[in-house]
């Protein structure tokens, strides 16, 4: 099983509500560790959500996270949301949990699902059900509730990288945006969409943008297209540079081939030089022709290893 990964109904994604970021991430976390602790969920058994575990997955201080999960322990049981039933058609209202308790002692907040969010995420195991599914640490980042909505909203559409048209006022209570909040086209725009865009591009693993949509000179809905960002490359690390002892290695081949053919006449370098060329092909041939023009320390430097060969050749042992 993959390790923290929310999934959830489609029904219950494109639900209207209104929680808080960090409720939203207490709800995400009671899916998740239910699912992978072998907890189970269901509408009887309490679910225990550590500050610990909060601090860690969302990047807060422990302190941190103790504060928001108290703050939200006086609103999470208020909270409601609304979802279409398949069957007729009408809305259903629900409460998200039914019971909610603070362990202070512990740090910790115990949440109890109402059976309608359990039986959105229970069903989806061995069913044909449409879900939406998302790794935790792809929305830990983002820095408002609104851009968590729409990510929701927008990974729901991942195999098509593209959402359908957003009815603007269905849309805004998705958001959870309330009836007076960026009541101005521009300021819902600017403070809401454009904002949620630049974080989910930089914090999330997809980038995103959005078409406006109009009847007449009025904006009615928006759609959204994404891609999933490129994996970046990893990069080869640098070749290590010869040690010290290798190049002095290197050095005393040079000096000690040098003395051995400064040693020698000037017939018995031409013959070196010559039985060393015979030895040569291709490439390397052709460099050894034009090295020999230049002078004998550094046509010894690039050849040492060949002419030191050639020596022994053709003089055998000369003592330096």
């Amino acid at each position: 099983m993959t390790k923290d990964l929310v999934v959830k109904t489609n029904r219950l994604n494109m639900a209207i509500h209104n929680l808080s970021l960090t409720e939203i991430r207490i709800i995400q976390l009671a899916i998740v560790d239910a699912r992978e602790n072998g907890t189970g969920l269901s509408a009887d058994k309490p679910l225990r959500i550590q500050a610990n575990r909060y601090a860690d997955v969302f990047g807060t201080t422990r302190q941190t996270a103790h504060e928001v999960i108290l703050e939200a322990e006086n609103n999470l049981f208020e909270r409601r949301f609304t979802f279409i039933d398949e069957r007729d058609g009408k809305p259903v209202k629900s409460r998200w949990v039914q019971q909610v308790k603070y362990l202070n002692d512990e740090c910790a907040i115990e949440v109890i699902l109402t059976s309608a969010v359990v039986e959105e995420i229970k069903r989806i195991d061995g069913s044909q059900t449409p879900f939406t599914e998302y790794l935790l640490k792809q929305i830990s980042d983002l820095n408002s509730v609104y851009a968590t909505r729409l990510y929701e909203l927008l990974i729901q559409w991942k195999s098509v990288g593209k959402t359908p048209i957003f009815e603007l006022n269905q849309f805004r209570e998705q958001l959870g945006i309330g009836v007076n909040e960026y009541d101005r086209m521009y300021d819902f725009k600017k403070r809401v969409l454009d904002f949620s865009i630049s974080d989910i591009n930089e914090h999330t693993d997809i980038t995103a943008g959005y078409n406006q949509h109009k009847a007449g000179r009025i904006i009615t809905g928006f759609s959204f297209y994404f891609k999933p960002k490129k994996p970046k490359k990893i990069e080869k690390p640098a070749a290590k540079p010869k040690t010290k002892p290798q190049n002095n290695q290197l050095d005393l081949l040079n000096n000690e081939t040098l003395k051995r053919i400064n040693r020698c006449t000037k017939e018995q370098q031409k013959a070196i030089i010559d039985n060393v060329e015979k030895t040569l092909t291709g490439v390397k041939q052709a460099r050894f022709k034009v090295a020999k023009t230049s002078s004998l320390e550094k046509f010894v430097t690039e050849f040492a290893t060949e002419i030191n060969e050639g020596v022994m050749s053709v003089v055998g042992v000369i003592t330096t």
